[in-house]
C-alpha cells in the first residue's frame, strides 16, 4: 500500500509540475532569412533555459501574409500563456491579435513590426515591443557612410527599402535619409525603392540604377539580404560603391570578412529573441516589464570583426 501511495504521489507531483510549465507560442517570419533564423535560435535557447514549453511556427517567405495569419490562429488553439509575433506587416495579424486580447493572452511584438497607430485604432493591446531602434539603426548607417566618404560628400545615393508598408523598413529608411541629409547635405539621393527584403529584387534595382547613374557612390539597404544582392550587382558591373546593410546576419558577416559588403548595422536578432522570452517569463510571474525594450545595435565592418574587442560581437550568430 505504501509503495502504491508513493507512486500516486509521484505521478501527482509530475502532473502538477507539467500543469505549471509555461507554454509560449512564437510566430516568426521566414527563418530562411538568417536574421529571423538567429532570432529563433535566441528564443529557443532562452526557452530551454527557462524550461518553457515552446511552440514555434514560421512561414515560407516574407510575403506570406495570409499563411502567417492562419498560423497565428492555429497557435491560439494551443492555448499558450503568451504569444510572441514577428508580423510580416502592421495589419496582417490583426484578427489573431484581437482574439489573443479576448483570451487575455499577452502579445509581444518582435522587432517593432506592429504599428502603434494601427493598434490604437483597432483597440489592440500588446504587452511589450522588443527590438532595436530601427530609426537609430538607419542613422548609424548614415554616420558610418559619412565617416568613410566625408561631410563634403556630394555623390549619388541609392536607398533600398524593405516591403512597402512595413514600419521597420520605413524607420530604417527615414533614419538613414534624415541623418545623411543633416551630416552631408550635398549628398544626392537618386532613388528610394522597395526591395521587398529580397536579394534578387535588390540586385535588379541596383543594376537598373547603376545603368542610369554609373557614378553611384553609396547604397544603403534596409536589410542584409538586399545588401548582398546589391553587392553582387555592383561587383558584376565592376563598380566601386560603398554598400551598407542592416541586421548583421551570418551571411553578411561572411561577406564583410571576404571584403565584399562594406558594413552592416547589426541588430543582434539572437539577443532580441532571448530577451523576448526572458521578459515574457518575468511578466507571467507578475514582474514589471517596460512597454518598449530596446536592444543595442552595432555597426560591423572588417575592422570591427578583426579587432574582436566589442562585447556585443558575442551575439552575432
Amino acid at each position: 500500500m505504501r509503495l502504491k501511495f508513493l507512486a500516486v504521489a509521484v505521478l501527482a507531483a509530475g502532473s502538477l509540475a507539467l500543469a505549471q510549465q509555461v507554454t509560449i507560442a512564437a510566430l516568426m517570419k521566414t527563418t530562411a532569412n538568417p536574421f529571423w533564423g538567429a532570432m529563433e535560435a535566441g528564443i529557443k535557447e532562452a526557452a530551454a533555459k527557462g524550461k518553457v514549453n515552446l511552440i514555434l511556427q514560421s512561414v515560407a517567405s516574407e510575403t506570406d501574409v495570409e499563411p502567417q495569419l492562419n498560423a497565428c490562429l492555429n497557435l491560439l488553439q494551443r492555448k499558450p500563456q503568451a504569444l510572441i509575433v514577428a508580423a510580416i506587416n502592421s495589419v496582417n495579424l490583426l484578427p489573431c491579435l484581437k482574439q489573443a486580447n479576448a483570451e487575455n493572452i499577452p502579445i509581444v511584438d518582435l522587432d517593432g513590426n506592429l504599428d502603434p497607430a494601427v493598434l490604437q485604432k483597432e483597440n489592440i493591446k500588446i504587452a511589450f515591443t522588443i527590438g532595436s531602434d530601427n530609426r537609430k539603426a538607419g542613422a548609424q548607417a548614415a554616420e558610418y557612410a559619412v565617416s568613410k566618404l566625408g561631410k563634403d560628400f556630394r555623390g549619388k545615393v541609392l536607398v533600398i527599402e524593405g516591403l512597402a508598408g512595413n514600419v521597420t523598413g520605413a524607420a530604417r529608411r527615414d533614419g538613414f535619409i534624415e541623418t545623411l541629409k543633416a551630416m552631408a547635405p550635398g549628398a544626392q539621393i537618386v532613388a528610394t525603392l522597395p526591395g521587398d527584403w529580397d536579394r534578387l529584387k535588390a540586385a535588379n534595382i541596383t543594376n537598373d540604377v547603376l545603368q542610369r547613374n554609373p557614378d553611384l557612390a553609396l547604397i544603403y539597404c534596409a536589410n542584409d539580404t538586399m545588401a548582398l544582392g546589391a553587392v553582387e550587382a555592383v561587383l558584376a558591373a565592376n563598380k566601386k560603391v560603398l554598400v551598407i546593410g542592416t541586421d548583421g546576419n551570418s551571411d553578411a558577416v561572411k561577406s564583410i570578412q571576404a571584403g565584399r559588403l562594406n558594413a552592416s548595422v547589426a541588430q543582434l536578432p539572437y539577443l532580441v529573441g532571448s530577451r523576448a522570452v526572458e521578459n515574457v517569463l518575468n511578466l507571467l510571474k507578475g514582474g514589471k516589464v517596460e512597454s518598449r525594450i530596446v536592444v543595442p545595435t552595432l555597426v560591423v565592418d572588417k575592422e570591427v570583426l578583426d579587432k574582436k574587442s566589442d562585447p556585443l560581437l558575442q551575439y552575432l550568430k
